[in-house]
C-alpha cells in the first residue's frame, strides 16, 4: 500500500508539472496539497515521512527513492511518501514547503543544489519537523541530521587506481556533476588532488558540466570523438554519465582500449564493468543509504536521538570482484 501512495504522488506531481515551467503553477502546488492530505488520513497511528527526490529521470535517484520506499515497508510505523524534485531548484523547494504546510512527521531531502534548499530545509527544522538531508547533506544547519557519503573519498579509490592505469601522455576528457553540488565539486577536488596533480603528463581534452546526465553526457563526447582522434579516459564524476560516453564510442574500434571511471555502482554500471567497458566505480549504496534514512528517521521520532549524522562505505568496484556487487542487485531485484 505504502508504495501505491508514493508512487502515486509522483505520478500526480509529474503530470501536473509537465507543461514545465521552472516555477510550479498554483494548480500543481494545489493539487499536491490535497493529494498529500487525502494520503495522511489513511496513515493515522503512523509517522509521516516525505521523501523529496532530486530528480526521478536520474538513474542514482530513482535507484535511492525506490531503495528507500523498499525500505519503509519493514516499519510498521513510518508511511514514507515520495516526490520528484525533477532537478528543478523551483520544484523542489516547493515540495518541502509543501511537506511543511502538510505537517509532515519527518522530511528527507536530497537536494538538487544544497544552497539553493537550505533557507527552505531550515524552514523545515524551525516548524519542529525531523528533517534530513541526503545525497548530499546540507551541513551547517542546526538541528538538521544526515546520511550521506564522503563523496571525496569516492572519487579517491578510483583516482588511485587510475594514477598507475591510465598512459603516459594520455588525453582524457572529464565529466561534471551540477555546480554547487556539494558532491559534484568534492568528486572534481578529488581528482584534482589525488590524480591531475600527481600526473601533470595527462592533457584534459574537454571538461564539461553535465549534470549527471546521460544525454548531456553523450552529448559532449559526441563532439570530444569528432574533435580528437586520442581520448585514453573518461573520468566521470557519477555512473550515469560515464555509462553516457561510453555509449557514444562502443562501436568506434578506435577508442576500444579507453578507460573510465565513475560513481554510484549502478546496476548499469556493474554490468559495463564486467563486460569490460568500464574500468571501475566506487559503490554509493543506495540500499545502505536507504536502510540508513529509515532507521536514522525512526531514532528520531520516536525520540531515541536526538542528532544523526552518518556516512556509507564506498569500496572500489573492478572487474576483480564486480560479481559481489552484480550479485547484490540480484537479490534486490535490479538485475535479473
Amino acid at each position: 500500500m505504502k508504495k501505491v501512495l508514493a508512487l502515486l504522488l509522483v505520478l500526480m506531481l509529474a503530470v501536473g508539472m509537465l507543461a514545465g515551467c521552472s516555477t510550479p503553477s498554483a494548480e500543481t502546488t494545489e493539487a499536491a496539497a490535497e493529494t498529500t492530505a487525502a494520503v495522511a488520513g489513511e496513515s493515522d497511528g503512523t509517522y509521516r515521512v516525505a521523501y523529496i527526490a532530486r530528480a526521478q529521470a536520474d538513474s542514482f535517484a530513482a535507484w535511492l527513492a525506490n531503495a528507500v520506499m523498499e525500505e519503509a515497508d519493514k516499519y510498521d510505523d513510518i508511511t514514507v511518501d515520495v516526490f520528484d524534485g525533477q532537478a528543478n531548484d523551483d520544484t523542489e523547494n516547493a515540495l518541502i514547503e509543501n511537506a511543511i504546510t502538510n505537517k509532515y512527521d519527518a522530511i528527507i531531502v536530497q537536494p538538487n543544489n544544497g544552497e539553493a534548499q537550505r533557507p527552505y530545509v531550515e524552514k523545515a527544522v524551525a516548524a519542529g519537523i525531523v528533517t534530513i538531508t541526503t545525497n548530499a547533506r546540507i551541513s551547517g544547519i542546526e538541528g538538521a541530521s544526515s546520511v550521506d557519503a564522503d563523496p571525496y573519498l569516492q572519487a579517491k579509490v578510483n583516482a588511485d587506481a587510475a594514477v598507475e592505469q591510465i598512459p603516459q601522455g594520455a588525453n582524457v576528457v572529464v565529466l561534471k556533476g551540477p555546480p554547487g553540488n556539494f558532491h559534484a565539486d568534492a568528486r572534481r577536488e578529488s581528482w584534482e588532488n589525488e590524480f591531475f596533480a600527481k600526473r601533470p603528463d595527462v592533457k584534459i581534452v574537454g571538461e564539461e558540466i553535465a549534470n549527471w546526465n546521460k544525454d548531456e553526457a553523450m552529448n559532449y563526447m559526441e563532439t570530444w570523438v569528432q574533435a580528437n582522434d586520442k581520448i585514453d579516459a573518461i573520468i566521470a564524476m557519477n555512473d550515469n554519465m560515464a555509462a553516457g560516453a561510453l555509449e557514444v564510442i562502443k562501436d568506434n574500434p578506435n577508442f576500444a582500449n579507453i578507460l573510465s571511471y565513475g560513481v554510484d555502482g549502478t546496476a548499469e554500471a556493474v554490468l559495463l564493468i564486467k563486460d569490460g567497458k568500464m574500468t571501475s566505480t566506487s559503490l554509493q549504496s543506495a540500499y545502505a543509504l536507504a536502510e540508513a534514512l529509515l532507521s536514522t528517521s525512526h531514532k528520531l521520532l520516536t525520540g531515541e536521538e536526538t542528532q544523526i549524522d552518518i556516512d556509507i562505505d564506498c569500496p572500489l568496484i573492478t572487474i576483480d570482484n564486480v560479481d559481489e556487487f552484480i550479485e547484490m542487485h540480484k537479490k534486490a531485484g535490479a538485475i535479473q
